[in-house]
Parts: structure tokens; sequence; C-alpha cells
């Protein structure tokens, strides 16, 4: 079979038998040997049975969500190629021709974008077409150097081996999301088409809650690159804490009528901690996500880690380590000199806040490599160990009992035969 057009399904009677019919009909105008499978999640309407009677396959999901659905449909689906769409009749199935051909030609993902092909009036709300759609298609845009211009189209067509390698885990609105971002990061060849987005068919208003989906997909792109979640932000709070933090260790600076203190240093300090905290997630998080395939690998952080031995953490934490409790004994010997009395906090804050800030940085560098080197620790099963002697030993045993057995089988039987024959033989006599 070429082609499984999969819908999710809960309690879409107003409109179900409708999509079925169509996309039924385009497998016949268009020569495509193919199927429709209804990913029902749980409808109470009678949905599974207009489906049917209109010459689909139900297949039931038990698990609830948008994601869970379309993926029961998806494991079921028959067809080398798998399409997928909304079951309210706001997408027209019979415009899967140009899906098809590409995927034909080698594409693994087609996507539909609704903003080059059409919204009518009415289709989606304005919410939803200005800012949340444009916004999040721009994020996943920037975060993963992907080339699709509507994310969250719902009509899309895909090689079914391809994405079934990506190993989508979703269950919510956020499999949209999820299915772009991971086939980009495994470099798949993905296509747009333009497609057209109508008002659905229902009367009742639809499943898709927009700030508690919006966040959903919002959450996960983020989550998907620790890049942008915790690299980015960590070196532009490193760097203004680092710059800061020197020119003010030196005494005040004047920038026009403004003048910054050691107030501004003690802020400088926490801008650099909390930056080089979060650096250290971004590597953390890229070492999991590695390691347990939820994201590709990273030649450029392995090279980090290769690096960053444990050994090497521990020397870069210690020297740091040293350079702040360097800077402690110079605090208590700045104190010393005033008799431990009370001290100028423009003077003395200067050498306590860099001292701290490089303590504080020192034990973070060490934590973080001995983290490194746990996940480094890799889980094996060893084979038992034998020995070949008593193995083969074992074997000849085993194949002797065997052969002893049979043995005494067939004896047993011949045994048994012979007094059979005996009675039959004295019952004879008897008669006689």
């Amino acid at each position: 079979m070429e082609l499984s057009v999969v819908m999710p399904c809960l309690n879409e009677a107003e409109t179900v038998e409708t999509c079925v019919r169509k996309t039924i009909g385009f497998f016949e105008d268009s020569g495509i040997d193919g199927e429709v499978v209804i990913a029902d999640n749980g409808s109470t309407d009678g949905s599974q049975q207009l489906a049917r009677e209109a010459g689909a396959r139900v297949v039931p999901v038990v698990d609830k969500g948008y994601g869970n659905a379309l993926m029961g449909g998806i494991r079921s689906a028959r067809g080398t190629y798998v399409a997928m769409g909304d079951a309210d009749d706001s997408y027209d199935f019979t415009t899967l021709g140009p899906f098809v051909e590409d995927l034909r030609d080698g594409a693994d993902l087609v996507m539909g974008n609704r903003f080059q092909g059409g919204i009518a009036p009415g289709a989606m709300p304005k919410l939803h077409r200005y800012l949340g759609n444009p916004v999040l298609s721009f994020v996943g845009r920037l975060f993963f150097g992907s080339k699709i211009g509507d994310f969250h189209c719902g009509l899309r067509a895909f090689n079914k081996e391809s994405i079934m390698r990506l190993g989508l885990q979703t269950g919510g609105m956020e499999f949209a999301s999820e299915m772009v971002v991971k086939a980009t990061l495994a470099k798949y060849d993905i296509r747009e088409r333009p497609t057209t987005l109508s008002p659905d068919g229902r009367t009742r208003a639809p499943h898709l809650n927009t700030w508690r989906d919006g966040w959903r997909h919002l959450r996960f792109l983020m989550l998907y690159s620790p890049r942008w979640l915790f690299l980015i932000p960590g070196l532009v709070f490193m760097t203004l804490g680092l710059v800061a933090g020197i020119a003010l260790s030196f005494g005040p600076v004047r920038i026009g009528e403004i003048s910054f203190d050691v107030d501004t240093l003690v802020g400088a300090g926490a801008a650099l901690v909390i930056g080089f905290q979060a650096v250290l997630f971004a590597l953390l998080t890229k070492v999991y996500a590695m390691q347990e395939g939820f994201l590709p690998h990273d030649s450029r952080v392995q090279k980090i880690t290769d690096w960053w031995s444990l050994e090497r953490g521990l020397l870069l934490g210690g020297l740091l380590a040293v350079a702040g409790l360097g800077g402690l004994i110079a605090s208590v010997m700045h104190w010393r000199v005033n008799s431990f009395g009370e001290l100028d906090p423009r003077e003395s804050l200067r050498i306590v806040v860099p001292a701290a800030t490089a303590l504080v940085v020192s034990l973070q560098a060490i934590f973080a490599s001995l983290f490194v080197s746990i996940l480094g620790i890799r889980r094996r099963q060893h084979p038992p160990l034998t020995d070949p002697a008593e193995e083969a030993a074992g074997v000849v045993d085993a194949a002797a009992h065997k052969v002893a057995s049979e043995e005494a089988a067939e004896t047993k039987a011949e045994t048994v035969k012979a007094g059979s024959d005996e009675v039959k033989a004295a019952k004879s006599e008897a008669a006689e």
C-alpha cells in the first residue's frame, strides 16, 4: 500500500464522514492505493461507526492527546507514506497530490504552509494568525535552523519509516513541533507545499487551548535547544559580569552623570556566577541529551567533553579556589591594617566580592566536572564467565544422558511387548 491518511478523532461526528469520503475519492481519482485510518481517542458521539460506514479503518487509541492519537494511527498505518490531517473538514485532503509527488521524489517530510496557500476568513483566530503561529515558527527557525514557514500546519505527509526512526514522544499538541524539530536535527529532506485552511465544520469549540498549547509548543522548543535556553543567555551574563567586575574592582566607573560603584560590583559578581552556571547547564544538558538520543551527536560538544576531563576540571576549580582564598586572605589583611575595626565598604568590597565570586565559580567547575564524568559512565552487561573444558564436559554429559534415556525407553518397550506376547500365548493355549 502506498499511502495511509491518518486523522485523529475525538467526537467529530459532524465532519469525519465528509473527510473520509473526500479522501477515498482522492485515492480513486489519483489511482493511489491508499487507506484512511481514523485514530479514535475515545469518541462518545458515534464517530467510529460513521467513519467505518464511509470506508475508513478505525484504530482505538487509549492514551489521550493529539500526539498520542496520531502516533497510534501512524503505527497502525499500512502505507509506505503517511499523511495526517484533522478530521474537522478544515483541510482539503483532495489536494494531497503534490505531497505524494514530493515523497516519491525522495522527501522525508512534506509540510503544508497555510500562510502561502491561504487562510479563509474565520478559519483561524487572529491571535493565532498574527501572533501565535508566526512567533513560534520564527522561534523554531531561529533555534534549529529550519526553513519551514508554518511549524504547526496540521496537514503534512511523510515517509513512515523515516518518521518512526525519530522516536517521537510528546503526547499533546506540541507533537507538531517535535516532528519538524527532530526531522530538522536529523537533516531530513523537508519540503513545503502551499495549502489552504477553511473554517471547520463543527458547531462545538475546538480542542486547541490557545495559551496552554501555545506554552507547550514554546516550552518544547526551548527544552530542545540548550544553546538558546542556557548557552547564549549564560555567555551574555558572563560577559557583562566579567567586564563590569574587572572595571569596578579598580574603582568607581562614571558614565556621563551616572556613577557605578561597589553596589554594581556585587551585581556583576552575581551575573558572572549565574552566567557560568547557565553555560555549565548547556554543556550538561547537551551531553545527557546526546547520550540518551534526544539530540543528535554534536562533534563540537564531544571535543569539549574529551578535553575537559575530570582532572582538568578539578585543576581549573582548584586554581580558582586558590585565587578566591588569596582574595579572602587579602581582605583579612586589609581588615588587620585597620585594627579590625570598621571598614569602608567601597574599599573592602572590591576585595571580598571578586574573591567570593572566584570561590563560587571554582566549586561550580569542580561539581560540573564530577557530573560530566558520571554521565560518561556506561552501563555494560558482561557475559557470564565459563570454563571451556567444563562447558564441553557438560555437552558430552547431556548427550550421554540423552542416549541412556533413549536406550532405557527402548528396553522398556521391548519388555512390555514381550510380556504382551506371553500373555497372548497363554490365552491361546488355554483356549485350546
